[in-house]
Parts: structure tokens; sequence; C-alpha cells
């Protein structure tokens, strides 16, 4: 038996709703198919948006998407995306395709709408110049009378959009330039030097941060331009084979779908390292931000495996198991245990590349299970992080330690508390039994996914991991007994 102590009376940090944001990159069929089809497909649409796809993404409440990258921001020129006449461009980062470029400022700006969703824009730092940024910028949030808001007038926006973060370049240690850490944190003085705030609303900035934990990056980042960034990005994939630190330095990408308990137990251990890493960074960022003004943004994470089978590999086309719902629901606990720091974060990616919430194929649609672990999870968006404490056993299986169940709280403005809780065992239930500290409730309704660590959702069956939910369990004396099943995501709801 586990036991749970929920402390009502212990509030701590809110859990920014952004936490539970995505990340929409050109690349594959993110985009085109995924989100947009063009006005004149046959596939339902508004504007050449997909409806299907608008509507489950209204169900999870998108908080924000991150675009037009990753890589593909660096050799991006927002240029090109604008006005009838768009210029082709090659994708070089990925597959070499033709990009048409169908989809850009208005599109983007468009769908957040829509959606009702704050933007997130990656600007161009590794091929770009800080005057194609600023103008970018002018040409998106100005109101005034200058060359760029006619143009945008010209392209059928009278009024200018809200822009709420710019990224100041991506992975600059990587594909964006392959740069020091020292030479980055210059280039983003002088870039963001030329952010202009046009109106009452400022644009946070957002410096890129460390791949993993290159915490040599963060320490010089942070010191040389802290005061002049409200964030700082972070970027991990679970995946084995790629960090220096990683500790499966043999193993590389596998099946998304044909796995073993041992890779199974892998991939969590991976997962469960964004624990670690959150706090390493944090520390560093805590010596030269003690009031804490600058937020950690985990701008992509989720899991990489191999691309399907038959699929344009440079595409990232993958299938999405129990497994990666298990490494979802983990992942966006830790985040929330972490909202003193961690303001933003941004699966990647949103529809048909990595971990997807959704894919596509012509007309059809299926949600994923880390779809349905977002919606478990929805409740959590600027809720107030309550304290928790658990007694259970851990996992020691296959060189990896883990919980066995790892749970978060929240207090929502409801006054109800939204508990969700993992269970990471394979095979392996576990009875809990919870007690709520320093509040009154009396019912408990309770969703919740589970299923076999391989099982996913297609085309041909939809709905293999769907969610489940039970009648409302009446609570006596605040204490709550339930049975969490061998791999599994519950959302409790404590009224």
């Amino acid at each position: 038996m586990a036991i749970l102590y929920i402390r009502a009376d212990r509030k701590r940090s809110v859990i920014n709703r952004n936490i539970y944001g995505h990340f929409a990159e050109h690349l594959g069929r993110g985009i085109y198919e995924g989100i947009f089809v063009g006005k004149d497909s046959p596939i339902p649409n508004t504007r050449g948006i997909r409806t299907d796809v608008l509507n489950a993404l209204k169900h999870i409440h998108v908080p924000v998407i991150r675009w037009p990258g990753g890589c593909f921001a660096e050799y991006y020129n927002w240029r090109d995306g604008i006005g009838q006449q768009r210029k082709k461009m090659i994708n070089s980062s990925w597959g070499g395709v033709i990009e048409n470029n169908a989809f850009g400022t208005h599109e983007y700006f468009d769908l957040c709408e829509q959606l009702g969703c704050a933007t997130y824009i990656a600007a161009n730092v590794g091929s770009g110049t800080p005057r194609e940024v600023s103008e970018w910028v002018e040409y998106v949030t100005f109101n005034g009378e200058s060359e760029l808001t006619e143009l945008r007038r010209k392209n059928d926006r009278t009024k200018p959009w809200t822009l709420d973060f710019i990224g100041i370049g991506n992975e600059n240690w990587g594909c964006g330039g392959h740069m020091r850490p020292e030479y980055y944190a210059d280039l983003y003085r002088q870039f963001e030097s030329f952010i202009r705030h046009y109106g009452q609303k400022k644009i946070q900035r957002v410096a890129c941060g460390p791949d993993g934990d290159d915490q040599d990056w963060t320490e010089t980042v942070m010191k040389l331009a802290h005061h002049r960034m409200d964030g700082i990005s972070l970027h991990y994939y679970t995946m084995p084979g790629y960090y220096k630190t990683d500790k499966y330095k043999w193993e590389v990408k596998a099946s998304s779908t044909v796995f073993d308990e041992h890779q199974y137990y892998r991939t969590l251990d991976r997962a469960y390292f964004m624990d670690e890493l959150i706090l390493r960074h944090k520390r560093i960022m805590d010596k030269y931000d003690p009031d804490k003004n600058v937020a950690l943004i985990v701008d992509e994470w989720g899991t990489w495996h191999l691309a399907e089978e038959g699929t344009n590999p440079a595409f990232l086309y993958q299938q999405n198991t129990m497994r990666d719902a298990i490494v979802a629901a983990l992942t966006l606990n830790i985040f929330n245990l972490h909202s003193d720091r961690v303001s933003m974060a941004n699966l990647a990616q949103m529809i048909n590349v990595l971990q997807s919430l959704i894919l596509t194929e012509g007309d059809q649609m299926v949600l994923t299970p880390t779809y349905h672990v977002f919606d478990l999870y929805k409740g959590h968006q600027n809720a107030t992080l309550i304290e928790t404490y658990i007694e259970a056993d851990d996992l020691t299986i296959h060189g990896a330690q883990l919980p066995h169940l790892h749970v978060s709280a929240s207090e929502r403005e409801d006054g109800c508390i939204h508990l969700t809780i993992v269970n990471l065992s394979a095979n392996e239930a576990v009875d809990l039994h919870s007690y709520v500290k320093e509040k009154n409730v009396t019912k408990a309704h309770i969703r919740y996914l589970t299923g076999a660590i391989t099982d996913h959702n297609t085309f041909e069956h939809p709905e293999q991991v769907t969610i489940q939910s039970v009648e409302a369990i009446d609570i006596h004396h605040n204490e709550l007994q339930l049975t969490i099943p061998c791999c599994s995501v519950y959302e409790v709801i404590l009224a």
C-alpha cells in the first residue's frame, strides 16, 4: 500500500497555464496536412486551418504555440510568408523538401486567435539580422502609420496582433550556429536591443538556453545577459544515445511501438531525469536571479523514437503508445512541482511529428494517448500548487530507479483539488490511501487512462486507448482509497 498526504493548507506557486503549451515547426507533416490544408481543400477548414484539429486543440485548452521552429526558424525569413505571392524555399533542416510558405505570419496568428491562445515566435538569429527581427515585430504589433503597417493592411490585416513571447534564436549551440555561450550572449543582447514594445503590452524575451545538462551554457548566458531577458529556454528529449551525459550511450533510437519492459523502464528513467535537470539549472539561475524574474521555459521536450517504417525519416513521424503517455504525465507533474521557476513548456510536437497529440492521414484524424494526458491534466492550468507527500516503494528494475507512483496536486479557482497520479509500473497495481489535510472534501470525480505499455491508437482502431471514467465516489473523513492500475494516469478531482 502507498499513502498520500495532500496538504491543502500549504500552497505553493501558481501553475502557469503555459506549462501545457505546444510546438509546431515546419517539419514533415506537422504544419501542412496536420494544421493547414488550404482554403480550397475538401477537408473542412476555417481559412485553411483544419476544423477537426482545431476543435480537438480547443478541447484541451491549448494555452500557447511556439512557431516556426526549431531549426527551421534559423533559415526562415518572415517576408517570404506574407502576401499573395509567397517565396518558395528549400527546407534544408528537414528533408530538403520545398517549403511554399503558404502557412506564414497571418496564418499562424489566425490559428492562435481561433484557439484563444498566446503567441510565441522564434526569431532567426543564426542567419538573420536584428533589423529583420525588429521589422517582423513592427509588422505584427504596431498600430500606427509606417511602411510595415501599411504592408500588413495591404495583406488584409488592419489591426495588429498580440505577440506574447519572442525567442531570440533556437539551439544556437547546435543547428542555430554552433556558437559558444559567450558569443551567443553578446548576440542575444544585440538582437534583444531591437525588439520594440509597441503599445502597452511588453513582449516577453526568451534567450536560447542549454542543450540538456549543459550547465556551462546556462551559467555563462545568465551571467552575461540575465538582466535583459524574461526567460531562458531548455531543450531535453527523452531518447538514448544523444546527450553527453547519457548513461545509456550504447543505445540508439528504437521503434515507437515494438519494445520490451527493459526499453520501457529505460525510457522512463530518461524522462525522470527532467526533475534533476531542472534542479541543476534552477540552482544556477537562483545565483544570478534570486528574485525569479527570469523564467525557465522548456520549449522542446518529449520522446524521440525512430520514424515509422515506410515514412520519410527526416519527417520524424512516430506512433504514440501508453509509454509516451506515461512520459508525458510524469513530465507534466515534474513541471507542476517546479512551477516556481518553470512558467512555460512546449511539447515537441503538436501534430504528426515526434510525441504528437494528434495524427492525421488525409481527412482522418486520431487522438494519441499523449493527447488524452493533456485532457486529464488541463485542470492544473493556472491553479495553485499544493504540497503533497507520498510514501511508496520505488521501482528498481532493469537498471532504472523510479518512483512507483508520481503525483502533483493543485487547488483550482473553484476550490476543488485537482490531483494527477501516474503509476509507472508496467505490470503492478498499487493500493493508494489518500488523506486530505486542512480542507473538507466529500466527493471524488475520477477519469483515467490505462493499457499495456505498447497499446496505441490507429486510424483503424482510434479508441484502443481512451479516457475512462467512474461514477463519483463519496469521501468520508477526508480519506480516499483507490487501486491505481499498472501503466496508468489518473485525474482525481476532490470537491
